[in-house]
């Protein structure tokens, strides 16, 4: 559901903006003066929206157009052909959303919740709020990288471009540009699908930008951050698992979780995946070590069918089992709740007794901590500290803490600057691709509905000469465009606030 203290807060703001509104227009002594401020500002109000408008931006975008014009030439027509080509795959990527929404309406499976294509985005329900700032930054950088491109589109196919400007719709930001109408109608059908498919055509260059300077970050970052030594904590969540005097701390850099190395993110989630898969790692302790002292009580089974050997509920002995020496060839195993620290710390893993025999000259057996059948005992490897020891669900440790790849060479370095990059650039080619296709579907109101109508008037006025028919087909393709992307639009949101 939608958090009710963050509606609040939104309706409260803009109920103040527009009763102020009506207020000042209602007003016999401030009535003229303040609509002038408005006018000569670009600004205009109503219920849940905000715009303004200006003509400062004009020259940059004729001194933009002007730039090399038979690369500009080259670059427009490329994005023609790629406004063709998002068009046709918007719809069929908004057909297999819909198809991933319908099955996962229908199904009780809740690893589908995960496998949409396309999402609606809430903030404060499927956006946490600590990202807003990442989510509104990029959004509005990828409207205005849009509206350029019409612009620059536009003045080069000789379009006066009236003035460029932002607005804010509910909690959007986003961004516009107002073309003369007269000089657009004028121009050629193909001349239109330059200026049309522009705005996608950037979008989609700026998520490539994006993702390059995602792949390439360690790089760009190399004089002043290492990789690849392992991954460094960046926030460990308060009371969690990971959390306390031996836990983890902002800083530490992890490089091992038992005996799976640790090089980066990457290999921190496909280590505690194995981990959490696989059977419980072992530890080779000398037979001499199993001292029947620590024996607290005869074992019994818990409710999953496994073993205990501790019912002191002791916070530093555990239950481990091994396979009794005297009695090899039955493999009778014993249950023993022995100081963990003590016996993990400085062993070797294992998950056979014969490989312990293979790496010791002394009589060892391999110990294997009794738990259940989703928990794990796991060490953390994070020097200079001893290992942190970890008992539970593997998940909960990676949802514990946050970690990255990168570590400063130099102290004065903040931890959090290749995160706050990392996660922008996410952003940026997460909406700025999301704009690219919803901004090609052939629908009402979007790029998509010009885009739609320049196609058609350049490829159909030969087949289908009547200009009234031509216009007849671009309205059912748009409805049902727009029905297409209404359905996916509405069946989100009802699969994001109703979970």
């Amino acid at each position: 559901m939608i958090p009710v203290p963050l509606l609040v807060c939104v309706v409260a703001v803009w109920c103040a903006v527009y009763l102020a509104d009506t207020l000042l227009r209602s007003s016999a002594t401030h009535r003229i003066s303040y609509e002038s401020w408005l006018a000569s500002r670009g600004l205009m109000l109503s219920p849940f929206h905000v715009r303004w408008q200006t003509t400062m931006f004009n020259r940059l975008f004729a001194y933009c157009a002007r730039i090399n014009p038979r690369a500009l030439y080259l670059w427009f027509s490329s994005g023609l052909v790629f406004g063709i080509v998002a068009m046709l795959g918007s719809v069929v990527l908004l057909v297999k959303t819909l198809q991933q929404t319908l099955a996962q309406m229908t199904t009780d499976n809740p690893r589908m919740g995960g496998q949409q294509t396309l999402q609606v985005v809430i903030p404060g329900v499927n956006l946490p709020t600590s990202q807003l700032a990442y989510f509104f930054t990029a959004l509005l950088l990828s409207g205005v990288i849009h509206e350029l491109g019409h612009a620059v589109a536009a003045l080069r196919e000789q379009v006066r471009v009236n003035g460029f400007g932002m607005f804010m719709f509910v909690v959007y930001p986003g961004a516009f540009v107002d073309l003369f109408t007269t000089h657009l109608n004028l121009i050629s059908p193909t001349q239109q699908l330059r200026i049309f498919c522009a705005g996608v055509w950037h979008n989609f260059v700026l998520c490539v930008a994006a993702l390059a300077i995602l792949f390439l970050l360690p790089l760009f970052l190399f004089p002043m951050y290492s990789t690849g030594a392992g991954a460094l904590v960046t926030e460990v969540v308060q009371g969690s698992a990971a959390d306390g005097p031996r836990g983890l701390s902002v800083g530490d850099i992890v490089t091992a979780l038992e005996d799976c190395p640790v090089r980066g993110v990457e290999e921190w989630s496909s280590c505690l995946f194995h981990l959490s898969h696989t059977p419980q790692t072992g530890y080779c302790v000398p037979t001499a070590s199993l001292q029947p002292s620590w024996a607290h009580g005869r074992a019994f089974k818990r409710l999953d069918g496994t073993m205990d050997c501790c019912s002191n509920n002791s916070l530093t002995d555990l239950c481990f089992s091994y396979v009794k020496p005297q009695s090899r060839n039955n493999r009778e195993r014993e249950y023993a709740c022995m100081p963990v620290r003590k016996m993990v710390t400085g062993t070797r893993a294992c998950h056979t007794d014969s490989e312990c025999a293979a790496h010791s000259n002394t009589a060892s057996v391999c110990v294997t901590p009794s738990l259940e059948n989703q928990t794990r005992f796991i060490r953390v490897t994070h020097p200079p500290n001893t290992h942190m020891l970890f008992v539970g669900y593997p998940p909960h440790l990676q949802y514990s803490v946050s970690i990255t790849n990168f570590v400063p060479r130099f102290g004065f370095l903040h931890l959090d600057l290749p995160v706050f990059l990392e996660t922008f650039c996410k952003y940026v080619v997460s909406l700025s691709g999301a704009l690219a296709v919803v901004n090609s579907v052939p629908c009402f109101a979007l790029d998509g509905q010009w885009m739609l109508n320049a196609l058609l008037e350049a490829t159909l006025v030969t087949v289908v000469t009547d200009r009234q028919k031509r216009e007849l087909i671009g309205f059912f393709l748009l409805l049902a465009g727009s029905a297409l992307l209404a359905v996916n639009v509405a069946l989100g949101l009802w699969m994001v606030t109703a979970r």
